[in-house]
């Protein structure tokens, strides 16, 4: 019923939705074809006079199937497009979050294009405090989606897979190749949205490459820093 971040179900939500707007407009349909003026001044007033306590409760149904509409016409509409650090997607239902820390919610991501995802990280890595943290990806990347260094001058080199599908071992043979050999990697992080297949995992194991997979990104973009969810050991925090 409830997804990975604690929100209603998406499909389970629209259902919900679809049925109160037809309630709705099947109600509106009934009222629009009656003879309003006489349903106005004879049966709603009788209505009112008779039943008031009934009345009252039409009256809070009908202002909760408004706010219901206007959500579904938020969530039909409101496609999550992040272009940077100014739009924070926190979670307002999260009462231990700090509202002034950046957080995502992992649908959010889902939702976001390659690159706003590849931007995500960005901030995010800048959240946590890591100097220059900027996003480099683009066809000719070479495998480095994003940089930035740590308070020890290490520097990080991400690879962002936003796959629908867990990332096979491919992908993490290529990042193997340039992202220590060409970019001078200290610690080679890669990102997948979905995870990974286990040869993948077994090969990065054998080549000491960090593997950042759905369970981590998680716990990263609801707020833990990003050396906290790797265990990553540092001196300077």
């Amino acid at each position: 019923m409830f997804d990975e971040d604690g929100s209603l179900d998406p499909v389970l939500k629209f259902s919900l939705y679809a049925i109160l707007t037809l309630a709705a407009g099947k109600m509106l349909w009934e009222w629009l074809t009656e003879d309003v003026s006489r349903w106005i001044t004879v049966d709603l007033w009788g209505l009112i006079a008779d039943h008031p306590w009934w009345t009252g409760l039409i009256v809070a149904i009908g202002l909760s199937v408004l706010l219901l509409l206007g959500r579904l016409l938020s969530f039909l509409l409101g496609a999550d497009i992040y272009v940077g650090q100014q739009d924070t997607f926190a979670d307002p239902s999260d009462d231990s979050a700090d509202p002034d820390v950046l957080t995502f919610k992992m649908k959010q991501l889902s939702a976001m294009s390659a690159t706003g995802f590849e931007q995500a990280c960005t901030d995010l890595l800048a959240r946590d405090g890591f100097r220059s943290p900027r996003r480099v990806g683009g066809a000719e990347d070479l495998g480095v989606d994003v940089t930035a260094r740590d308070d020890e001058d290490r520097l990080l080199i991400l690879q962002c897979k936003q796959y629908q599908n867990p990332v096979a071992s491919g992908h993490v043979q290529k990042f193997n190749g340039t992202a220590r050999l060409h970019h001078g990697a200290d610690l080679p992080i890669m990102i997948a949205l979905n995870s990974f297949t286990q040869p993948a995992v077994g090969f990065a194991q054998h080549h000491q490459l960090i593997l950042m997979g759905r369970p981590e990104l998680k716990k990263w973009a609801h707020g833990q820093h990003l050396y906290d969810v790797l265990g990553i050991q540092t001196t300077t925090w």
